[in-house]
């Protein structure tokens, strides 16, 4: 070896966490701050399915809540995968991470089908209480051979 390490995963859990704007200008950050966390490891999760299910969580928030309290973005590596959380300040549960879809949404319509994304193409997610509101979560395994860009 030449003296360069490559992380190929992490051996212990890393986390960045980061308050985030009530507007519409935290989706990009947070996509930004997930790749970049991703980038850490050459052998990761999928950073185009975290970026877009992180993107989903952070819009859900930004536009389900009201503003009077701050939404946070918190990313985990583990030697699994990842884990995404977004904390917002409404203690209500989001629509359909807890409950069967029984309805399939309108595919013409903007809305209502984030979450269904994050059920889809998740390992795992849910969502808990936290002191301030609540954490809605994703997992995302590590995909094996997955390269970071040169």
């Amino acid at each position: 070896m030449n003296g360069l390490a490559l992380y190929e995963r992490p051996t212990e859990p890393a986390s960045w966490r980061i308050a985030l704007p009530h507007t519409a200008a935290a989706v990009p950050v947070a996509r930004a701050l997930v790749r970049t966390a991703l980038a850490e490891v050459e052998h990761a999760a999928d950073p185009d399915t975290a970026e877009l299910l992180t993107a989903e969580l952070v819009a859900n928030a930004v536009e389900h809540t009201d503003g009077r309290g701050p939404i946070e973005l918190v990313v985990e590596l583990l030697p699994s995968g990842c884990q995404v959380e977004v904390h917002d300040p409404d203690p209500a549960p989001p629509g359909h991470l807890t409950r069967p879809v029984i309805e399939e949404p309108d595919p013409w319509q903007e809305g209502g089908r984030g979450l269904l994304l994050i059920r889809a193409l998740s390992s795992s997610c849910g969502h808990r209480p936290t002191p301030s509101g609540k954490a809605v979560w994703f997992r995302l395994p590590v995909v094996p051979g997955q390269r970071r860009p040169a």
